[in-house]
């Protein structure tokens, strides 16, 4: 039975979004997996804390995250700058 685990900095997402993703990636699955397994597949969508989560050593906050999927560029936070040049899509 799948499991799909996501973890997703708080705050950065509505709870009518967090429906959707787990929605859409469970869809995803089942695609691959047939519609049979929909029932038995897991979906589990964890938040972790602003600014515990780090990528190149730089933490990383909601409001990090929220300036970069605004469009945010050299304006940006650290954080939110080393995540778009690392090229990690947010959002």
């Amino acid at each position: 039975m799948p499991l799909i685990n996501v973890k997703v900095i708080e705050g950065v997402f509505s709870s009518s979004q967090r429906r959707e993703i787990v929605q859409k990636l469970t869809d995803a699955m089942v695609s691959i997996e047939g519609e049979n397994m929909r029932g038995v597949t897991w979906c589990v969508l964890e938040e972790v804390h602003s600014g515990d989560w780090a990528i190149g050593g730089n933490a990383l906050t909601t409001q990090d995250v929220q300036a970069l999927a605004a469009g945010a560029g050299n304006d940006a936070p650290t954080g939110a700058v080393s995540v778009a040049a690392a090229g990690v899509a947010v959002g």
